[in-house]
């Protein structure tokens, strides 16, 4: 996913100048890179709000327009937030290139039902929500898609089940991604709980005879 986002230059620096600039209306924003220049700008607060509000930020590519010309694409290392207001204090990007590989965090994205939670009344348990990916900056996917529909109780999906095109998943490929567990109400089969349901009702009606004698 590519988004653009406007920037402007800036000279100056320290907290007081950063407060000005956000009393302003903008944020601080600091662009650095391996063996790149590291450039000061800073970007419309609510620019920046509405974009983060619409984007996974660990692996969304940015589009950075500075002004006077020059551009760069980028990946959020870091935001930095005001401690009790949703205010952006501070915003740390990293530039790439076309032809350099990067790392980054890819959410997972779990499809369908699994076979052990619809027929089985197992729990699905869901133990990584990212993945650590090497790829090119072209090839970032949006999301690893794990189909877990198959699964049955007492098994999982692991790192070594899914693939990506063109990138590397960096994690153990025998972590499990998402795990089916057995229920823990044991599920009775129809004519147990049917049984179950007669011993119940005869238990209330000697109940009923014993206060009657009484």
């Amino acid at each position: 996913m590519n988004v653009s986002l406007n920037a402007r230059p800036r000279d100056e620096h320290g907290k007081g100048f950063a407060r000005k600039l956000r009393a302003a209306g903008r944020v601080p924003v600091v662009v650095y890179g391996h063996g790149d220049r590291t450039q000061t700008l800073s970007v419309d607060a609510l620019e920046l709000e509405k974009l983060l509000s619409g984007i996974s930020v660990e692996n969304t590519l940015i589009d950075l327009a500075v002004e006077g010309g020059s551009r760069a694409r980028a990946l959020i290392r870091e935001v930095q937030m005001h401690p009790f207001k949703p205010e952006v204090l501070h915003l740390d990007l990293m530039q790439v290139h076309a032809d350099e590989r990067i790392r980054l965090q890819v959410p997972v994205r779990v499809i369908g039902t699994p076979d052990g939670v619809r027929n089985g009344g197992g729990v699905m348990d869901q133990v990584l929500y990212d993945l650590e990916v090497e790829c090119l900056p072209g090839d970032i996917p949006e999301a690893v898609d794990v189909d877990v529909s198959a699964l049955g109780v007492g098994e999982s999906a692991r790192v070594h089940d899914v693939s990506l095109p063109n990138a590397r998943i960096l994690n153990d490929a025998d972590l499990p991604i998402v795990s089916i567990l057995a229920p823990t109400v044991p599920v009775l089969e129809a004519g147990a709980e049917e049984t179950a349901g007669e011993a119940g009702e005869s238990s209330r009606r000697l109940h009923d005879v014993a206060g009657e004698t009484t």
